[in-house]
């Protein structure tokens, strides 16, 4: 009879793991893409957070209104028209705009009109969701995000822009936030440091009185 010779079965086995490029953080990998992503997720977990300021047009020098269907940029400080209600429920920075007095929401349809809406479909990319991006000169645009590239604008006199005919480095699209008159934060009041101790667990202010 012929033996028959095997190889020595090792007693452990050695396992290779192969990362991904985008995991080990390799030079030249571009993460924009990915962050560009979560900013469109939905927050269902969290409440949507609502705040209300004037939108200050750089080039009306006014302040945009929602009047109804009708949108303008001729609004006086504390105008009732003038004050916003910005709903942002996502991770970025999308927002619906709605006007405060007339619960119409501003949006942009199809062919890039500024329209007033009474309820919107609330789609992640409908007609009345924007995305807020702060510029280098410290202005806010808003951008249509359904329409990407189309702007909200206004000429000196306060007339909206179509969307098509907005860019991004004009004067026209730039916004300044601003808070209603008698809603500006106190910044009088001084900020006071609190610390808890570690045997009773209670609270000690060490500020001013």
């Amino acid at each position: 009879h012929r033996a028959v010779l095997s190889k020595p079965v090792p007693d452990f086995v050695v396992s290779v793991c192969v990362y991904p490029q985008q995991v080990l953080g390799v030079d030249g990998v571009n993460f924009s893409v990915h962050v560009e992503n979560q900013t469109q997720v939905r927050d269902t977990m969290s409440r949507r957070h609502h705040r209300v300021y004037q939108l200050y047009s750089r080039t009306s020098g006014k302040h945009v209104q929602v009047l109804g269907r009708r949108i303008s940029a001729r609004g006086e400080d504390g105008d009732k028209y003038a004050q916003l209600v910005v709903e942002a429920d996502t991770f970025g920075s999308q927002v619906r705009i709605r006007g405060k007095e007339t619960n119409f929401y501003l949006c942009m349809n199809r062919r890039g009109k500024l329209v007033g809406k009474v309820r919107p479909l609330l789609s992640p990319n409908g007609d009345c969701v924007f995305v807020e991006k702060v510029l280098e000169n410290h202005y806010t645009a808003l951008m249509s995000a359904r329409y990407t590239g189309w702007y909200v604008g206004f000429t000196k006199r306060g007339r909206p822009r179509r969307g098509p005919h907005t860019l991004p480095n004009q004067q026209d699209v730039h916004f300044m936030k601003r808070f209603p008159p008698g809603e500006q934060p106190d910044l009088t009041t001084p900020f006071r440091f609190t610390t808890v101790s570690k045997r009773g667990k209670r609270v000690r202010a060490t500020g001013p009185r």
